[in-house]
């Protein structure tokens, strides 16, 4: 190996390598959280270490240029290479402080995950836990979050998974939704009320309709893609939404449609890459985790 050849920087590089992914040096530099002209001159820099251009600038756009396209590919698979280190490196780290990043969907996070949180600042106050709420798949394998919380069992062998439970959920209203256009005592009463959307797709509604239910696209009046939201307009009154038992079970200006209808049964997986499960403190955050979902599906 000629050591002496290799005059970049790999920095440069990543921000060569981030931009080119983003399509900016506005949103790679949100990305690295570095400012635009920092990483301006830091794909500069490669430029000129390199000497060859790698984009054309066209007014605010940025186009890869042949030489950028070339070396794009040797760019990914250094960052890659670099992403295995970190994990390496991270799971390796037997101290029981530091940064933790936890995903899961907006519900879990707003009403299940506190007092977790609050248990976790107790019994290790040197850990900084940062939770993603989010209802897309983060990419583990690429450190968009240290541990996942799933309703599907992951695929990818480097992951390793453990199912803590099962959720259910249940067609949910408000007592005074359900005051006002009266309750339903048959599937087919379920064709005159107004139903909440998590999304615009036929998902939600294909899976009802499974259910025996013959709902139609036009009963779905409201769509929102954030389950906290949903859950706040079934509370004031805008319709039916599928909901959690253990949330919409406990509060009492709610009661469940159909109570006779089977609830939706749905998995939960605690997920985490296999490097970073050796690491003490997200074995701890793993563990602490799993021991909350388990009993509040035992409950």
């Amino acid at each position: 190996m000629e050591w002496r050849s290799m005059t970049f920087d790999w920095n440069q590089v990543r921000a060569f390598l981030v931009t080119a992914e983003e399509g900016s040096l506005s949103a790679a530099a949100r990305a690295l959280g570095l400012t635009q002209p920092t990483l301006g001159r830091q794909v500069a820099a490669l430029e000129r270490s390199l000497d060859v251009v790698l984009f054309d600038r066209i007014g605010k756009s940025l186009k890869l240029t042949e030489a950028g396209l070339g070396l794009l590919e040797h760019a990914r698979a250094m960052g890659a290479a670099a992403g295995r280190v970190s994990l390496s490196a991270s799971g390796r780290s037997q101290a029981i402080e530091g940064h933790v990043s936890v995903t899961a969907s907006d519900l879990l996070s707003a009403y299940t995950l506190p007092p977790v949180v609050a248990h976790l600042r107790d019994i290790a106050p040197g850990i900084r836990l940062e939770i993603v709420a989010s209802n897309s798949l983060r990419d583990l394998t690429r450190r968009e979050a240290d541990i996942a919380i799933r309703h599907l069992r992951p695929e990818q062998s480097d992951l390793i998974a453990r199912r803590v439970g099962d959720g259910r959920a249940r067609l949910y209203a408000s007592r005074a939704y359900l005051d006002r256009v009266g309750r339903p005592e048959t599937r087919a009463d379920l064709a005159r009320m107004s139903f909440i959307g998590f999304d615009r797709s036929d998902t939600l509604l294909d899976h009802l309709n499974r259910f025996g239910l013959n709902l139609t696209e036009d009963r779905f009046q409201t769509y929102c893609g954030n389950g906290v939201v949903v859950w706040q307009m079934l509370r004031q009154g805008l319709g039916v939404a599928v909901m959690p038992c253990d949330l919409a079970g406990s509060d009492p200006s709610v009661e469940a449609v159909l109570p006779d209808l089977a609830p939706f049964d749905f998995p939960v997986w605690l997920v985490a890459h296999r490097e970073l499960h050796a690491s003490r403190r997200i074995r701890l955050v793993f563990d602490t985790l799993a021991a909350a979902l388990t009993g509040q599906a035992e409950r």
